[in-house]
């Protein structure tokens, strides 16, 4: 019958599929997590959490104020090419 070859080379192709996986998950994370010891962090107090956002605002303001210069610089370049042109 026609097709036996194309039908093995598919039993073949899933046997050796199904094997990669097996493998992957010997591979995977074991293990118990029952004497793992936790790290302790400081809280932060409402001063500090204000104070970290006045920062993070700070620093969007300079990141973006040089965005903004960075393309008017680029524009500003292309229109002298283009002047030139």
């Amino acid at each position: 019958m026609g097709g036996e070859g194309s039908m093995a080379a598919a039993n073949n192709s899933l046997k050796n599929n199904r094997n990669l996986l097996k493998k992957n998950r010997k591979n995977a994370l074991s293990g118990s997590y029952a004497n793992l010891q936790l790290k302790e962090f400081p809280n932060a107090t409402p001063e500090q959490l204000i104070e970290i956002k006045e920062n993070m605002k700070r620093e969007e303001k300079q990141i973006r104020k040089k965005l903004i210069l960075a393309i008017l610089l680029i524009i500003s370049f292309l229109f002298f090419l283009y002047a030139l042109i």
